[in-house]
Order: C-alpha cells, then sequence, then structure tokens
C-alpha cells in the first residue's frame, strides 16, 4: 500500500508530538534521495529517516544509523547551513495531502530568530523533499524539476512552493452529509472508486474498508445503491473521519503468512483471515513493514542468478532423464530377442538354408512365432546374432536402471536446492547454497569461502508454539542435516512434508508428550517452508527423530524412514511466534 493521506495524518500527529520544540542535531543524506535527521531528546536519540526515492518513498523513526558519504550533496550542505540545530516548531499535514511540513526555527546570520518549512512530498513517483524559506519560495530541494519534466509545476531555487491540487478532489475533513450522498450518487463508477476519485487522502484500500464497514460491495456500481445504502456509507465514512480527527489509531501491518500485505493506520476489517500485527506507533509500522518487505524484495533480486542457473539445470535434467526412459523402454524388447535364440537352437536344424523367416512353435505357450531371418546366414549364426542384441540390450538396461536412478537423485537434489531459495533470509544462506552447488558440480567453486564459517553465519529459523514447545525449521539442506542428526535428539519430533521438497522440522519434545495441538501447528509450519506452501492442503509425515535414518553417500537434506504417521494439514505459520 503507498502511503495515502489517512496514514501520513497519523504519522504527522505522532511525529508532532515526539519532536516539537526539540533541536535537530545532525542532517545526512545518505542516499541521493534520502535524509537521516538525528535529534537528541532528552534521555534518548532518535534519528527520522524521510525518502524521496519514487520506488519507496516514506517517513519514519528509525533505529539504523546508515553512514554517510565522505562529501555531503548540496542539498544537505544547505540545510546544515540554514537549520543545522534548528527547533522544529511543528509538523503539519496540509488538508488530508500526502504531504507534511515541518517549520523548524533558526537564528539567521544576525542571530536573529526566522523560519524555515521543509516540505516531504510522499507521492509515488512525483516525491521530492522541498526547502523554502518563510514566504514559501523554494530554496533547494532533492529533486530538480524543471518546465520540460513537468508541466504542473517546477521546483527549482526561487520559485514560489505550492501543492499540486488534485482536479475535482476534496478535502474529506470538511465534506457536509449532503455533499457526500450527492457527489457519490452523481459519479457512474464502482463505489470504492467514487471515493478515492471524490476525496484526497483516500488510497482504494481505505476506500475498500469504508465500503466493508458500510456492508456494501466495493466493486457494485454507485447506479445500484439507494438512499439507505448512501446512508450507510456515509456513517462509515464519517466514522473513519472522526477517529483521524481524534487522533484515534491502532497501526497494523497486516501478513499474508510472513509476507507483509498492507499497512494501516487501524485494523482492516475485510482482512480478518490475515494476520495484523499491532505496533505501538505508525512510525514503527512503517520501519517494520519496509525492512521486511525490502528484506523479501532484495532476496529474490539476489537469488535471481542463481533461480536462473538452477532452472537451467532443472530443465536439462529432466530432458535427460526422458531420455533416458525411453532408452529403457527400447531395452524391454530384449526378451524377444532371447526367446527367437533359444528357439532358433531348439528347431535350426528344420530351416533350410536361405530362409528369410522360420514359423517355429514357442515351447513356452504353445503358440505359433515367425521369426525374422537374414538369408545369408544359417539358423546357428542368425540365433548368435539374436543372442547378441539380447545381451546388448541387458547391458544397457543395467547401465541405465544405474543412470536413471542417479538422474532422479540430481533432480530430486537439484529441486531441494531450489526450494531452499525461497527460505533464504540472507547473504549468507544464499552464498551457502552456492556452496551445496559447487560441491556436487553443479556450480564453478569460487575460491576463498570456506563453507563451515558460512554455515556458522547463518542459523536455522526458530519459533515457539502456543504451548510453549520450541520448533526449528532448516532453511536449507545443510541445516537439514545439522538440525535432524546433531541437533536434535532421539526423542524430538521430526515433520517433513510428504513426496515434495521442503524444509526438515524439529520439535523438541524435552521427554514430554507433545499436545495434539502442537503436532498440527509443526505440521503446518512443515507445510508452509515446503513446495506446497501455496496448496490448499498438504499431507505431511512426523515421526520420532531416532527413527529417521540417512543412507551412506546420500546428498544432504536426504533421509529415509518406514514407520511414520501422516497427516492432512493447512501450511501456516499462524500457530507460532518467533522465538526471541
Amino acid at each position: 500500500m503507498a502511503l495515502d493521506g489517512i496514514t501520513l495524518h497519523c504519522l504527522a500527529h505522532e511525529l508532532n508530538s515526539s519532536l516539537q520544540n526539540q533541536r535537530i542535531g545532525k542532517i545526512a543524506q545518505p542516499e541521493k534521495e534520502e535524509l537521516l535527521f538525528t535529534f537528541k531528546i532528552p534521555g534518548q536519540t532518535r534519528r527520522l529517516l524521510l525518502s524521496a526515492n519514487a520506488s519507496l518513498p516514506f517517513a519514519c523513526f528509525t533505529s539504523e544509523n546508515k553512514p554517510s558519504p565522505l562529501t555531503a550533496p548540496n542539498f544537505c550542505m544547505v540545510l546544515r547551513k540554514y537549520i543545522g540545530n534548528g527547533k522544529v516548531l511543528s509538523v503539519t499535514q496540509p488538508g488530508l495531502e500526502r504531504v507534511l511540513c515541518f517549520s523548524i526555527e533558526h537564528l539567521n546570520e544576525m542571530g536573529d530568530p526566522g523560519v524555515k518549512y521543509l516540505y516531504v512530498e510522499l507521492m509515488g513517483k512525483h516525491s521530492n523533499i522541498i526547502f523554502c524559506d518563510e514566504n514559501n519560495i523554494i530554496i533547494d530541494s532533492i529533486k530538480h524539476i524543471s518546465a520540460q519534466m513537468s508541466s504542473v509545476r517546477e521546483v527549482l531555487p526561487g520559485r514560489t512552493y505550492f501543492i499540486p491540487t488534485q482536479e475535482g478532489k476534496e478535502n474529506p475533513l470538511s465534506v457536509e452529509k449532503d455533499s457526500f450522498l450527492a457527489r457519490v450518487d452523481s459519479c457512474p463508477a464502482p463505489v470504492y472508486r467514487a471515493i478515492y476519485q471524490s476525496y484526497t487522502g483516500i488510497s482504494p484500500l481505505m476506500a475498500q474498508e469504508i465500503c466493508y464497514q458500510a456492508e456494501l460491495d466495493g466493486d457494485q456500481s454507485t447506479a445500484s445503491l439507494d438512499h439507505t445504502d448512501l446512508l450507510r456509507l456515509y456513517d462509515a465514512f464519517h466514522r473513519l473521519m472522526g477517529r483521524l480527527k481524534n487522533d484515534d489509531y491502532q497501526p497494523v501491518i497486516l501478513y499474508d503468512q510472513d509476507v507483509p500485505l498492507e499497512f494501516a493506520p487501524f485494523p482492516i476489517g475485510m482482512y480478518a483471515d490475515k494476520t495484523q500485527e499491532v505496533c505501538a506507533s505508525m512510525s514503527e509500522a512503517l520501519e517494520r513493514y519496509y525492512a521486511k518487505k525490502n528484506r523479501h524484495t532484495v532476496m529474490h533480486q539476489k537469488s535471481s542468478d542463481l533461480r536462473r542457473h538452477i532452472s537451467t539445470l532443472l530443465e536439462r535434467t529432466s530432458k535427460k532423464l526422458q531420455l533416458q526412459l525411453r532408452q529403457q523402454e527400447d531395452t524391454a524388447k530384449r526378451e524377444k530377442y532371447r526367446l527367437y535364440g533359444e528357439l532358433l537352437h531348439t528347431y535350426g536344424y528344420q530351416i533350410p538354408a536361405g530362409a528369410k523367416n522360420a514359423q517355429v512353435t514357442n515351447y513356452y505357450d504353445g503358440s505359433e512365432i515367425t521369426i525374422p531371418l537374414d538369408d545369408t546366414l544359417s539358423a546357428m549364426d542368425n540365433a548368435k546374432k539374436y543372442f547378441d542384441r539380447y545381451s546388448k540390450l541387458k547391458r544397457t538396461d543395467e547401465a541405465l536402471q544405474t543412470q536413471i536412478r542417479e538422474t532422479k537423485e540430481s533432480l530430486a537434489h537439484l529441486q531441494s536446492i531450489e526450494s531452499s531459495l525461497n527460505f533464504a533470509e540472507s547473504e549468507e544462506d544464499l552464498d551457502i547454497i552456492r556452496d551445496e552447488l559447487a560441491a556436487y558440480g553443479y556450480l564453478k567453486a569460487k575460491g576463498g569461502r570456506k563453507k563451515n564459517k558460512m554455515q556458522k553465519k547463518s542459523r536455522p529459523l526458530h519459533y515457539v508454539d502456543a504451548n510453549g514447545f520450541h520448533i526449528y525449521v532448516g532453511k536449507n539442506n545443510y541445516q537439514n542435516d545439522e538440525l535432524t542428526f546433531r541437533f536434535a535428539s532421539g526423542n524430538d519430533w521430526w515433520f517433513h512434508a510428504k513426496g515434495i521438497p521442503g524444509s526438515h522440522v524439529i520439535v523438541r519434545s524435552e521427554n514430554r508428550e507433545l499436545p495434539d495441538d502442537t503436532y498440527e501447528t509443526a505440521a503446518a509450519v512443515a507445510a508452509y517452508y515446503s513446495n506446497g506452501r501455496d496448496s490448499e492442503k498438504v499431507d505431511v509425515d512426523y515421526l520420532q527423530k531416532k527413527n529417521v535414518k540417512k543412507p551412506n553417500s546420500a546428498v544432504p537434506g536426504f533421509v529415509i524412514y518406514h514407520t511414520n504417521y501422516s497427516m492432512t494439514i493447512h501450511p501456516s505459520l499462524s500457530g507460532v511466534r518467533p522465538a526471541d
């Protein structure tokens, strides 16, 4: 979800409460389109990160102290000159626009107090940070926008600052009932679209939520609404605006499993089936959301080369297996050649020289068989020829059985490595996967890395269920081996998705009997960390670790077992929380 006016209204309130009358300690520009302000607040240090990045604009407090370039950019130098050690008078939001306005008091060259304004515009690709004087004349901006770049406004030193108006949109905080009813009723569009296209600061998500609270389908046309529907819609809209005016917030992050889906200033009713993590502040929600979202995005980008390489290997190995299976099918006719040889040995004396075929009786079942012959060879020589064909096909079949087994093992190994990529959370996790690929000849080894050292940097996932049992999840094949055969004790319980690549999941029993819901929770975790994550139901095998064996010379993560329990369950992490 993009930062809408409602979210910024909440954020402005928080920033104003925390920063009003506080002095700016440091100003840094760690990235081209980012600013980092440090405030020395009594008893603590707070860092405010402002980003005008087109793909990820945001503003929030952060615990991270980003390194700054050796030479500060010009915009950073301008800010240090004018508002270094300045005092924040207020943080406000004009209307419900996606803009934060910092009013900052400072001393000029003569020692007299003055006021400057820092506008943080969080408008997607149009995001910017603009610094103005007391008359709203632009001093500088983090992005310069010329008339050639925008026909709406120039953002250049010396120009008067103004917020681009959104034609036809009203401030929802000041709208009256009759105006709302008339405007929505006259807008020919789906209900949710009529709301966010008519009022500033309302995102499609919040418009859909207003419809949900009014017990209306947001996708239905406004033409289908009667007066009662419109009244319910206004009541829901009015309640939301009332919460904004009263600064009544309860920021949340919505998760689809463990992947951050949305954030909002209050719980979203239409996503009641999703996990909603309540945060202490909107700033905290934004920092957590973007950190987790960015981690997923970055890891997927960093693993893209590995994914392509493994995909190529899987395709090549699958084609190899198909070819071997077709070759094996061709060897099935070897028994026919053996039978021909035996029958020619038995009846050869009856076959005249130069015959092109022989009609003989199959003494195994009494049927009549016609055997093709080479008319230049005797019956015995033809028999030898068929026995040679039989022997050759038999040797081929025996070799193919070994090759097919090895190819299937390679295919399963590559599929398990591909699955591990979905669970990688750090560069160290990717390095372990690269090491495994190199160790088995799938990737050219790079010098300088020590596998054991890399493995130590990466740790299995660790969760705790509602009953206090600790659950561990291997993120790759090496961790799976480590968990199962070095970490787990004999009475611990082992879980794995049935018949598909996935993580080894260990539940530490501590010699206690596991409750039924712990079995179900662990099985759901094992299903989630498998290739069946997106399925509605997944079969999961589970047994005590002492009954899990590893064959000699088996690849990492490969095990066998003969006695187990099974259950079918929906993949989920809803029953666990990360361990402290």
